[in-house]
């Protein structure tokens, strides 16, 4: 049987809740859509139970991961004023591969490369971003690569959350 688990979105456009299920077994990850494909989304808790309830499926609670799309937002379009925690970068990262993959509207995000490759190591290991950390340092071309996606990854948010089916 396969578990579901609440995933919180802060954003400018308030919070929702969405339905992450792991995949099993070589499968990826998924957000939860509805027959029409639009993106499963909830404004409090007790409605995703209920939604999660009437379709059979068990809801694990434990604590419910968040991602704030906000502080997101502000580093991909201000870098320079200030720092930003790897583990932001990582889980805002694997957020919108996993959401551009189960909206199965093809890859808005950016192509894969090793500029991106080499990005997305430095996030995986806790690596700060900033330009003074000797051999874990960030490149440019890192930095900018990671803001391209990350901005590719806040549009398809946003056109997500306009088509999504809410609860």
């Amino acid at each position: 049987m396969t578990d579901y688990y609440p995933y919180r979105i802060s954003s400018r456009s308030g919070e929702l809740i969405l339905i992450w299920r792991p995949g099993e077994e070589d499968a990826p990850d998924e957000l939860l859509v509805d027959d029409s494909g639009r993106l499963l989304a909830f404004h409090d808790l007790k409605t995703l139970q209920d939604y999660c309830a009437h379709n059979g499926w068990e809801l694990v609670m434990e604590e419910t991961a968040a991602l704030d799309l906000d502080a997101v937002r502000r580093w991909a379009e201000h870098p320079h004023r200030g720092p930003v925690s790897a583990g932001l970068l990582l889980d805002a990262w694997n957020f919108f591969d996993d959401l551009s993959r189960s909206l199965k509207t093809g890859s808005p995000l950016p192509a894969p490369g090793s500029v991106h490759d080499n990005a997305y190591e430095k996030v995986f290991s806790g690596d700060p971003l900033a330009a003074d950390v000797g051999r874990g340092a960030w490149t440019d071309e890192e930095t900018e690569a990671m803001r391209e996606l990350l901005r590719a990854g806040l549009d398809l948010w946003e056109q997500a959350v306009q088509g999504s089916a809410s609860g």
